[in-house]
């Protein structure tokens, strides 16, 4: 399960991290703009969750010990996929920045979550 945990970060640092950058990109460039980047990027911020559950469990079944950043900076992402999806509507002129931004934040979090149980 830490393996899984290991290799779901990548894929929530990474792939947040594309997402955002096409995001904002489509924000300037209409020609972006495609139901691709919607899909592509709900599921890297459900991976976010998936992540966000697996490190729970690692910390509450299995024992395991991580920095105590490392759990905050965890919570602190899963409650930005929660405020990024809740401010859609309201920043409809502005969804893709909001996406956009909300991507590249994603993808710090979870730079500095890793590099903290290095």
């Amino acid at each position: 399960m830490t393996e899984l945990h290991t290799i779901l970060a990548w894929i929530v640092m990474v792939g947040n991290g594309l997402a955002g950058g096409w995001a904002l990109a489509a924000h300037f460039q209409s020609w972006l703009r495609h139901r691709s980047l919607w899909v592509f990027t709900a599921i890297v911020q459900v991976a976010v969750v998936i992540q966000v559950t697996i490190g729970a469990f690692l910390l509450s079944r299995e024992g395991v010990e991580a920095p105590q950043f490392h759990v905050f900076y965890g919570f602190v992402a899963l409650i930005s996929v929660g405020l990024i999806y809740s401010y859609r509507h309201q920043l409809k002129d502005w969804i893709y920045a909001l996406y956009g931004g909300g991507g590249l934040f994603l993808m710090g979090l979870a730079i500095r979550a890793f590099t903290l149980t290095g």
